[in-house]
């Protein structure tokens, strides 16, 4: 039962954002700069129950997972790579406990940062659980905000303007609940002390490969259970059967087509049960991280009085406005579904602080409901190689029944990447037969986060695949190779036979 304080203070606003993920924050930031009296209301706790700014991106998702990926990669480099390069190595030892309290620093600083960012931009922090009430007579929407660890109400504001940035969590499994030392989500997984022996995931997409890549790098064996008959359906086929091969190479046992039957924790160990192909299997881990998904964080948002709609999975819908079907209560990121991505969110952040202080959206041609450029959205995964891409695929164009051409370019010619030891990948641009418009481009490289965002400018701007043969890239570097893919279309690349 909830307690009740005697009394609560109370503030008038003009927009209240609740959830400061990177939807949040950066959408409370843009309203007060615009001029709007803003409040961010915001309910995470962090592994000390400190309120910590940033949501799962920061505290518990992108930020500590690359860092993890980052210090796990050069463990790994000065142990298998680093002689070529005439490094002698030989008494590298890994340091597990300072490795994640320079994670937990970067960590601090970011969301300590946010914080800061806040008070420059006028923007008023409430520590709590945010619940919007009905509108009253004044039009008025009221969030009760209350202490998640007293369970007291802290405060009670109002606003006109109501944005939702609650975001989303892990999906669980009835066949494998959580427990705190076998059976761990993805938060749970970056957060081990000791490097497991054989460490189990359900799940081979984006976050099960990067963690699996972490603790792989790290000394773990690693084997991935992935329930889908494809690795990353969502790549490019291409990219993603040469991923397979590298990640297969690497050291990480994929098995795909197999699902998950159920769990049992037996003598300090984990048993996994999984059928593929009809038939029964078993295997015994040290750890087994469930890495299966995300679903919105669309409950205890509204007040029952509420007419907010959502979707059969419990997403919440909104228009083009990215408006709810309650008028003046908008929802962004993770919530509302498509990409669950940070800088989706952010732009929706963007987008909605902007119509909000009425002035022009900045929305693009052939925007989806959300109001997004839905195929100009990058998407990476952090693996190593990285994978980044944009637009359509390959199978995309074909079910599109589009007229296409392809440009590829692999990065085992490029000079960069061989001065770098990095030849592994494969830049791949697709583009519209009769007028040269790039429909995607997909990439498999070092540093292919980076070199996506060229391609993005390039779509953005409308360029065709002409005119990005035509442009000068610096020697060397890796992101030739998009210009020599450019090349390839056209069958004019330099370095590869055409």
């Amino acid at each position: 039962m909830v307690k009740q304080s005697k009394k609560i203070p109370q503030a008038q606003y003009d927009v209240i954002v609740i959830g400061a993920g990177p939807g949040g924050y950066v959408a409370a930031i843009r309203c007060a700069q615009l001029g709007l009296k803003t409040a961010c209301v915001d309910e995470w706790l962090n592994h000390a129950g400190q309120s910590s700014l940033g949501g799962t991106c920061l505290n518990v998702g992108c930020i500590p997972s690359k860092a993890l990926l980052e210090s796990s990669l050069l463990f790994a480099r000065a142990k298998q790579d680093f002689a070529q390069h005439g490094i002698d190595s030989t008494a590298v030892h890994l340091d597990l406990k300072k490795m994640q309290a320079r994670k937990e620093k970067q960590v601090k600083k970011l969301t300590q940062g946010i914080a800061a960012l806040f008070k420059a931009n006028k923007v008023n922090s409430y520590k709590g659980r945010g619940v919007i009430k009905a509108a009253d007579q004044s039009a008025q929407y009221r969030v009760e905000v209350m202490d998640r660890k007293t369970q007291r109400y802290v405060a009670q504001l109002s606003a006109t303007n109501i944005i939702v940035a609650t975001g989303s969590s892990p999906l669980r499994l009835p066949q494998a609940p959580l427990t705190d030392h076998y059976i761990l989500d993805s938060a749970g997984a970056l957060e081990l002390q000791q490097v497991p022996g054989h460490l189990g995931i359900i799940g081979a997409g984006a976050i099960g490969l990067e963690l699996g890549s972490i603790w792989q790098r790290l000394g773990a064996k690693v084997t991935l259970l992935e329930a889908l008959p494809d690795l990353l359906p969502m790549v490019d086929n291409e990219i993603s059967a040469q991923a397979k091969k590298i990640f297969t190479r690497q050291g990480l046992d994929i098995k795909l087509d197999a699902r998950l039957v159920n769990t049992l924790i037996k003598n300090r160990k984990v048993q996994v049960n999984y059928a593929t192909d009809g038939k029964q299997h078993q295997q015994v881990f040290d750890k087994l991280v469930v890495a299966v998904g995300r679903k919105p964080n669309s409950e205890r948002v509204f007040g029952k009085e509420f007419g907010v709609e959502t979707n059969e999975r419990c997403y919440i819908r909104v228009n083009k406005n990215l408006e709810t079907t309650v008028p003046g209560i908008y929802a962004i990121g993770d919530v509302i579904g498509g990409k669950m991505l940070a800088h989706k969110a952010a732009e929706e952040g963007i987008q909605v602080a902007r119509r909000i202080a009425a002035q022009h959206a900045g929305t693009h041609h052939g925007t989806d409901s959300a109001g997004n450029n839905a195929m100009l959205i990058p998407s990476v995964i952090y693996t190593h190689p990285e994978i980044a891409w944009v637009g359509k695929t390959e199978q995309q164009c074909n079910d599109d029944a589009l007229d296409y051409r392809i440009g590829r370019f692999p990065l085992r010619a490029n000079g960069r990447a061989m001065a770098m030891g990095e030849p592994d990948g494969l830049i791949k641009i697709i583009s519209d037969t009769e007028t040269g418009q790039i429909l995607g481009v997909h990439i498999m490289s070092a540093q292919a986060s980076e070199i996506i965002a060229q391609a993005v400018i390039a779509m953005e701007m409308q360029a065709t695949v002409e005119d990005l043969a035509m442009m000068v890239f610096a020697h060397p570097t890796l992101s030739e190779s998009l210009h020599e893919a450019a090349l390839a279309l056209q069958g004019q690349a330099i370095h590869i036979m055409n």
